[in-house]
């Protein structure tokens, strides 16, 4: 049976607008036989049990995450398709640290770069996603990945590159300031700074600032590469090599309206982008993004497949789950019971007793707001009862007298009294 690897549509002459999407691309290329798969550009994490892409599906069983897909292509082959296979146990290690490092390093860079910066994103990155998703999605999953974006990189202490936020930052600046005029200065909390506070001072701040996150990235890497044609081989291509290539890729192709990361690989470490360069051609070539769509339209070494229509029940699912993400109480009940499936996936790469205490703790978590509902339910309707019992709301019903146009329900409400009552209890 041929594999389906489903992913995130193809964007700036990339197979994929995710990086996670285009290493596993990568690896496919460079580890199994075209004939033996698909490239499926869903652009939709609902294909997938777990909700999430990339995705690969071999008939009814589904793996999905970058490390998990290349699990499963080893044991699937016997090893024969384990891009890994040669590596020693130092190189291992390195193997292990440096993707690590640049999963977590690297998508920070990607979220500031493509979707936390305004200029980008609606110039952009936004635009983009409506050429390769179908409706209702263009609409609601462009905002959700730039929301996730907003929160993965708060950690940094730059929490935006919304170039647009500059002069609305200044209006509220001018407004606290004018609301703290008279509080000692030594009590005025100082804030944390963002990008777009960053962006306010001088270009030679700015500038230094955007230098040491890039550097402190690109630079491991450039000496890790060295003159070396691999990360870790000069012979040999590896997993780490392909994780590079889809996070580099994204780094080095885009053409943004403002390319600071671009700028930043070509100038810190130009053997790192000339390698990147060099694979993404290799491994990707240049993709017609309007023709992988297109039945037997898409000219491109990949072996693209176009995805199935989209069908009237998908689309109802689709806007029932996003009005059920929407709804407060319903949206935190639905993200326990993904925790929880997630945790007991086959794929999750989570020990036993892991799974088992992730699982418990999102039971209790829900419990616990059952709980919650249940208890402020029973409070609500014993007050409204204690006011029907203390006769602070009469309820009659409209008699029987000519003049009266209208029979119907009259609801007196006495507001001192329900004052004088709450004071007394």
């Amino acid at each position: 049976m041929v594999l389906e690897l489903h992913v995130w549509g193809p964007a700036f002459s990339l197979p994929s607008i995710e990086a996670r999407s285009l290493a596993t691309i990568a690896y496919f290329v460079l580890a199994v036989p075209k004939d033996e798969w698909v490239l499926v550009p869903s652009s939709d994490p609902s294909v997938s049990p777990t909700n999430e892409l990339p995705a690969l599906r071999n008939g009814n069983t589904w793996v999905s995450r970058f490390r998990n897909i290349v699990d499963y292509l080893r044991q699937y082959s016997g090893g024969e398709w384990d891009l890994d296979g040669w590596l020693t146990g130092l190189e291992r290690a390195d193997n292990i640290a440096f993707s690590s490092f640049i999963e977590s390093r690297g998508q920070s860079l990607l979220d500031l770069s493509l979707y936390v910066s305004s200029q980008n994103y609606y110039g952009s990155t936004s635009p983009t996603y409506g050429t390769i998703l179908a409706w209702p999605n263009m609409w609601i999953l462009p905002p959700k990945l730039r929301d996730g974006a907003k929160t993965r990189t708060e950690h940094l202490g730059l929490s935006s590159l919304d170039l647009d936020a500059i002069e609305e930052q200044r209006n509220r600046d001018q407004s606290s300031a004018m609301a703290t005029a008279k509080i000692p200065k030594s009590l005025i909390k100082r804030p944390r700074d963002t990008v777009s506070s960053l962006l306010g001072r001088t270009p030679q701040q700015n500038q230094f600032k955007l230098e040491a996150l890039t550097a402190e990235f690109f630079e491991p890497f450039e000496e890790l590469l060295g003159n070396k044609s691999y990360l870790l081989s000069d012979e040999h291509p590896s997993s780490l090599d392909c994780l590079a290539i889809g996070y580099l890729s994204l780094a080095l192709v885009p053409e943004l309206p403002y390319p600071w990361l671009r700028e930043s690989l070509q100038a810190k470490a130009p053997r790192l982008a000339e390698f990147t360069e060099r694979m993404r051609r290799w491994c990707f070539g240049t993709v017609d993004v309007s023709s992988v769509f297109e039945p037997n339209g898409a000219i491109s070494s990949l072996p693209w497949k176009v995805p199935e229509r989209l069908t009237v029940a998908k689309i109802g699912s689709t806007l029932v789950n996003t009005l059920a993400d929407s709804t407060p109480i319903v949206k935190d009940l639905r993200a326990n019971d993904r925790l929880r499936d997630a945790a007991k996936a086959p794929d999750s790469g989570l020990s036993p007793e892991e799974s088992k205490a992730i699982s418990e703790v999102s039971q209790a978590q829900k419990r616990d707001m059952y709980v919650s509902i249940a208890t402020v339910t029973a409070g609500v309707t014993a007050f409204v009862g204690y006011l029907f019992h203390v006769g602070l709301i009469q309820v009659s019903l409209g008699g029987s007298e000519p003049e009266e146009e209208d029979e119907g329900v009259e609801t007196n409400f006495d507001m001192g009294a329900l004052g004088d009552a709450l004071s007394g209890l």
